[in-house]
């Protein structure tokens, strides 16, 4: 089963110099005795999936980033959803829940070593310049 790692590189290697000790480096690696026979089906059914979306949606959402990471921070408060269909029904308390629900996703993706790791399939310097647009 493949392994995300992060960080771990310490500076052991000669052909890979980082004054950072590799903070924020991630990189897979494959063990063939990992992992139970569930998380196994899990990881199964992920490819499945993207196997059969591959056309329509390009990017594997992280799904096996996202079982591991689960798996290592997993989030033990259940919170209730909030359904709004019009401006009447937001109060201060679904706008505090949505965001206590919206903190404890993004803790549950982070890793260790405080990093969100994660595939990203287009130009990064795109981002700012619509930042600015937008603002």
């Amino acid at each position: 089963m493949w392994k995300l790692k992060l960080s771990e590189g310490d500076g052991s290697t000669s052909w890979l110099k980082s004054v950072n000790n590799h903070i924020g480096r991630q990189y897979w690696e494959f063990d063939p005795n990992l992992g139970t026979p569930e998380e196994l089906a899990e990881v199964e059914n992920a490819r499945d999936a993207f196997k059969k979306n591959r056309f329509e949606a390009k990017q594997s959402s992280d799904l096996l980033m996202r079982l591991q990471l689960a798996k290592d921070n997993p989030c033990q408060i259940k919170l209730p959803e909030v359904k709004v269909r019009s401006e009447e029904d937001i109060t201060e308390e679904g706008v505090a829940t949505v965001l206590r629900r919206a903190l404890r996703f993004y803790s549950t993706l982070q890793a260790e070593d405080g990093f969100w790791p994660g595939d990203y399939g287009g130009p990064l310097f795109l981002l700012p310049g619509l930042v600015r647009f937008i603002h």
